[in-house]
């Protein structure tokens, strides 16, 4: 990897960030569910990984106003209007991933 200062890293991953964020926000159908089975992430890891990030320095953002920040929206909101409920067939997937990981 090139040299890049610390400053401008930090403006590269905050840029990928904002762009994940938009690129989830433009694909609302790929419901957390599908997030976990295939990457070990969802919507609302980002939230809580934004919330400690906050938190390690030393600015107030709990896990509801991250949630807000990742979604866009209120979670209640975006839950009522875009997550479907987990299939069998999600389930059953979701659970052989955490099986794995054991």
């Amino acid at each position: 990897m090139t040299d890049i200062d610390k400053t401008t890293k930090t403006e590269l991953e905050a840029a990928a960030f904002r762009r994940l964020l938009q690129h989830l926000d433009e694909h609302k159908e790929v419901q957390n569910i599908d997030l976990m089975i295939l990457a070990d992430f969802c919507r609302n890891c980002l939230s809580k990984w934004l919330s400690a990030a906050a938190s390690e320095h030393d600015v107030e953002l709990d896990y509801e106003q991250a949630r807000e920040w990742v979604y866009g929206m209120p979670y209640s909101e975006w839950k009522d209007k875009f997550q479907a409920p987990a299939t069998p067939e999600q389930m059953a997937a979701f659970e052989a991933k955490q099986k794995a990981k054991s």
